[in-house]
């Protein structure tokens, strides 16, 4: 620290230099205007008094500050731990920083976008997370690019999926052609649009094979939802009992996988069950989960791409892009 006990900035690098403030900014960014020797001695001294960029200053001058906002969905479901995760590593490559201001499965409330909105984040990723329309309409106003990933955006913002449709429809032929016969589907509570495409798609699959859902559970889109519908499925007769069942995420999958097996239930023998999102965790032995993986890394590479061009161009159109997830199979869906 400096010998009066002051943060270090710019000038005072300066001083103590004896170059003026702009060769000490040129020296920082690498400027080869300025000789080697000017650079490495200017670089020593600001290691040394412990120099960090002042970010408010960055973006009074250049309008960008570098800072994004992460709206996240529940922390009890752990896609969207893996999500941060990856967000946050690419972010870090690219130089990025995250604030993140809301976990949550209800709505991005007014006070969310204001918050974005008074740290002059230069854009936000929003997962899992219903816009009302002042939201959307305040963040347009004010030119702050939105990206929902893993949902789609009903207003204002530009939307990277997995094609939910896509997996739905993969599921459901897996579990047909397997000779799976009696259906049960296990929903998420908030019944999303992720929600919506996954199970039609599945549904409507099995219609054309002139099958239908036998049963259906709220999932509550946790563990815990899952859990409790794998209780109920195992209540039921041999006779009334679904063959195969559909968990619309990974977590609730593997919650109702824990409450057959606790209920004496065999997996896959007696019943099927596969998930959907690809969690690392679907892969244990515990669970063997057939599921669909979503191509996380490629979705957020994609929502990224999205918030950079529209802060360079605000006036591009929003869009909607949706990748397709790897059907993973494994033990819970059978031979």
């Amino acid at each position: 620290m400096t010998s009066a006990n002051r943060r270090a900035t710019i000038v005072t690098l300066s001083q103590m230099a004896g170059v003026a403030p702009s060769t000490v900014t040129r020296a920082l960014r690498g400027d080869t205007r300025i000789s080697t020797k000017t650079r490495k001695r200017i670089l020593a001294l600001a290691q040394e008094q412990g120099y960090t960029p002042n970010v408010l200053a960055r973006t009074l001058s250049s309008g960008k500050s570098g800072l994004y906002g992460l709206v996240l969905g529940p922390s009890t479901n752990p896609f969207y731990t893996e999500l941060m995760h990856e967000a946050t590593r690419q972010a870090e490559a690219l130089g990025y920083r995250f604030l993140i201001i809301h976990a949550g499965s209800g709505p991005v409330e007014l006070r969310t976008t204001e918050a974005l909105l008074h740290y002059q984040v230069d854009g936000c990723l929003v997962s899992s997370a219903t816009q009302s329309s002042r939201v959307a309409e305040v963040c347009e106003k004010n030119a702050v690019p939105l990206v929902m990933v893993n949902r789609v955006a009903l207003q204002h913002g530009c939307a990277v999926t997995c094609d939910n449709a896509s997996g739905g429809r993969d599921l459901a032929r897996l579990l047909i052609g397997k000779g799976r016969k009696k259906f049960a589907i296990v929903t998420t509570s908030s019944y999303s649009s992720t929600a919506q495409e996954r199970e039609s798609a599945f549904t409507d699959e099995l219609a054309r094979s002139e099958l239908k859902l036998k049963h259906r559970y709220d999932g509550k889109s946790h563990y815990e939802g899952g859990y409790e519908a794998g209780v109920e499925l195992a209540k039921l007769t041999s006779s009334r009992r679904p063959d195969a069942v559909f968990a619309l995420s990974d977590v609730m999958a593997m919650g109702l996988l824990d409450a057959l097996r606790l209920k004496g239930v065999l997996v896959p023998d007696d019943m099927a069950v596969v998930g959907f999102d690809g969690l690392s965790t679907s892969a244990r032995p515990i669970y063997d989960l057939t599921t669909i993986e979503q191509p996380l890394p490629m979705m957020i590479e994609r929502a990224f791409a999205m918030l950079a061009s529209r802060f360079q161009n605000p006036r591009l159109p929003d869009e909607t892009v949706s990748l397709k997830g790897e059907l993973i199979i494994r033990g819970s869906s059978g031979n």
